[in-house]
């Protein structure tokens, strides 16, 4: 039987999960057992929990729907458990580095506890520094074991539940559960602290709890506040039955009564019913408080005297509750001109227009990417919507024929956006747009993430100096109600990247639908325009961006490439778009494709890819065609951007090091031989998980059309999907 049983919810918390089981797994001492607790086999953190499970005995995955919320994730755990104590951590909390022998030594010395009370920090969401605000209540305690009455005020309410350790055997004898609903480590606490009967403290920190940037759901207003009174109730009902002496429940009483006071005295957080909040809390502040109660001084005890009579309108006149609910003021909206800023804010004032969207793909550089496949489908599943496109001045020339278009930081740009119901980007609109009431806003991201994102570049200097304030870009993250992945690993990356509330939409990237549509025809079309001349094996050479480098670099002396890797070879040279006016240009066997619009008929044209660090290598990968990473720098890039996984362990296919070994990989036909198809598959498997050919379609039918999604069409398999096919020149594998 392992010494400890250590429960590890993990709903909302896939992009972190693996920090909370690696911080249990790491530990010194190792007789334990770990029970993540997922909502479902296929849901995002199960399958991070089940490659735990594969490589360790010790892990033990078990399961509990979303509906039974975390009190049910928590007795789903329990029931698995058999050490001989039990440990709660929520998943994206840590378990300190030496917490669990210190838990050992303590339990030793004090055989046979019922609960062992912690100290926890509590660590802003940015990873500042912790706090710790466990530590005074332990330090009143006595050293070794004692009984509850001994310290009264040492209650469960006051702390969560993961700041305890709990004998496994007393919480069976005493048949405790988590109660169901909201509030239930009140109601735990509360629950664990009636039935204990010798405790002890350990002055010690165990869990490090990384609060969200959301904030707690507990706080967020809503119907759930209600059952924060379920709790108390239940508590200080199972108090009286045990017939505990008043010195026992004053301080449970008061220390409930301390957090149903602090959501009475904020209306927002019950939008509706809060007099009947506030009537409930009376009828049972009367019914259990303990003979000889004192109320407390100060304000505090004002409000217990009004709740204690009823008096809902003094106690709303007292808090100035007579505020309007949520008053929270939107940012200036930011125009250039006095002008366009006075018609904007008139323009807010107007009534979102139903049938009006906004897209835009890379601050403005024109018609492309996920913005535009979305924009497209549209037209064709929804065309009461009316479209508009933003463009920076001087791209107007790149817009198709027919699609309406407002020039960025115009009059007109801004009146659509003030007005359209319907905002996608593939970026981040300007951080004067207001997110008003009923307008719906859907980010679609342009790439899955090797490189660090968001707020995770914060430790990496380069890029942070570059990326602005993580304030204001998480500003723009609150104003998402929609996100867009193409795989789980982009999930639970974005999760991490960029904190906040929107949903998650694993429906593939609209733009990658093409790779699965084109014909044999379009290849030889795209090739044709882009001057990829007969009979030629034409390899696309995508570097990506270097936050150390101050302009473009190729990395690679292209020509040389081509005389040492074939007299076949042809290069579609396309860099990053942040160097898409003025790239180098190229000539006889490179051909410079950087400014063409859609970086989809690029990858169609090509018969092989050659990227360094590149997520052009992730949607390349749908058409199963060959992949060759150069990385002349991985170390460099590495430790300078910060890397999500091990690009070198888990490639798209062969990994070339040196000019020499990129020629050879091309020039010996390996690039395609069974090895890089073995690495692909592999790669495809992981990355291409949600991109079928009909995520446009899904986007569309979701976000414009407002379908549930057990409506949407299901993703297709991978094995059933049939790519574009490639030119026919490349049959070598």
């Amino acid at each position: 039987m392992p010494r400890f049983s250590i429960i590890v919810p993990s709903h909302g918390v896939a992009g972190r999960l693996a920090q909370a089981l690696d911080s249990v797994l790491g530990q010194s001492f190792g007789e334990l057992q770990l029970i993540p607790v997922c909502d479902a086999p296929d849901a995002p953190a199960a399958e991070v929990a089940a490659g735990y499970a594969g490589r360790d005995s010790r892990v033990t995955v078990v399961h509990s729907p979303p509906s039974a919320g975390l009190s049910g994730a928590r007795n789903a755990g329990m029931r698995a458990a058999t050490g001989a104590y039990v440990l709660f951590l929520d998943g994206d909390d840590l378990l300190l580095p030496g917490a669990l022998a210190t838990v050992d030594a303590r339990l030793s010395e004090i055989a046979g506890v019922d609960v062992l009370y912690c100290e926890h920090e509590r660590a802003p969401w940015w990873e500042g520094e912790p706090a710790n605000p466990a530590g005074p209540l332990p330090a009143k305690a006595p050293r070794g074991a004692f009984a509850p009455a001994e310290l009264p005020e040492l209650t469960g309410v006051q702390l969560p539940a993961w700041s305890a350790v709990y004998r496994r055997a007393f919480l069976a004898e005493r048949d405790l559960s988590f109660p169901d609903g909201h509030h239930t480590d009140l109601g735990w606490g509360g629950l664990v602290t009636v039935a204990a009967g010798r405790i002890a403290v350990l002055r010690r920190a165990v869990v490090r709890h990384r609060s969200r940037r959301q904030g707690s759901r507990l706080n967020l207003p809503g119907p759930h506040q209600h059952t924060l009174l379920d709790q108390v109730e239940r508590v200080l009902a199972r108090a009286a039955e045990a017939g505990l002496p008043a010195e026992r429940t004053g301080p449970l009483f008061d220390q409930s009564f301390a957090v149903v006071l602090k959501t009475a005295s904020r209306p927002e957080r019950l939008p509706s019913g809060h007099r009947a909040f506030f009537r409930r809390a009376a009828r049972l502040y009367r019914l259990y408080r303990p003979a000889g109660h004192r109320v407390p001084d100060g304000r505090l005890g004002v409000q217990h005297r009004l709740l204690a009579v009823g008096a809902y309108g003094a106690f709303r006149a007292l808090r100035g509750a007579n505020r309007a609910a949520g008053g929270a003021v939107a940012r200036l909206p930011r125009p250039r001109t006095a002008r366009t800023r006075l018609r904007y804010a008139r323009d807010l004032r107007r009534p979102l227009d139903p049938d009006l969207a906004v897209y835009c793909a890379y601050w403005g550089r024109g018609y492309a990417c996920n913005p535009a496949a979305i924009h497209a489908k549209a037209r064709e599943l929804a065309p009461h919507i009316r479209s508009v496109f933003l463009v920076e001045a001087g791209q107007e020339h790149t817009m198709p024929d027919g699609v309406e278009y407002a020039v960025l930081g115009s009059r007109r740009s801004w009146e659509v956006l003030a007005r359209a119901t319907y905002l996608v980007n593939n970026a981040n609109f300007a951080e004067g747009v207001v997110k008003r009431p009923g307008s719906v806003h859907l980010q679609t991201q342009h790439g899955t993430p090797l490189k660090t994102m968001g707020v995770d570049q914060s430790t990496y200097p380069v890029v942070a100096a570059r990326s602005g304030s993580f304030t204001k870009l998480l500003g723009r993250v609150d104003r998402w109600d929609f996100n867009l992945s193409s795989n789980r690993h982009s999930t639970r990356m974005w999760e991490r990247a960029f904190p906040g509330s929107y949903e998650q939409l694993e429906y593939g990237y609209p733009r990658n639908d093409v790779y699965y549509t084109a014909t044999a025809r379009d290849v030889a079309r795209i090739r044709r325009e882009l001057g990829v001349p007969e009979g030629r094996t034409a390899v696309l050479y995508a570097p990506t961006h270097r936050d150390h480098h101050t302009g473009f670099e190729p990395g690679l002396d292209l020509e040389a490439f081509c005389r040492a890797a074939g007299d076949d070879v042809v290069v579609l040279l396309r860099a990053h778009y942040f160097y898409d006016r003025g790239g180098p240009r190229g000539s006889g066997r490179i051909i410079d494709v950087t400014a063409h619009r859609s970086a989809e008929d690029v990858c169609l044209a090509a018969d092989a890819l050659i990227t360094d660090y590149s997520s052009i290598m992730f949607d390349y990968a749908n058409l199963d065609r060959p992949i060759v990473v150069y990385a002349d720098d991985w170390e460099v890039y590495r430790e300078t951007r910060g890397v999500y996984f091990d690009l070198m362990a888990e490639p798209p296919g062969l990994v070339a090091r040196t000019p020499g070994e990129l020629a050879a990989v091309f020039r010996d036909g390996s690039y395609a031989g069974p090895r890089a198809r073995t690495l692909r598959a592999a790669f495809r498997e992981r990355f291409c998980e949600f991109d079928d050919g009909r995520a446009a379609e899904r986007v569309v039918r979701r976000v414009l059309l407002g379908e549930p999604p057990q409506a949407l069409p299901p993703v297709i398999p991978l094995a059933e999907r049939v790519p574009a096919p490639a030119a026919a020149t490349l049959v070598r594998s």
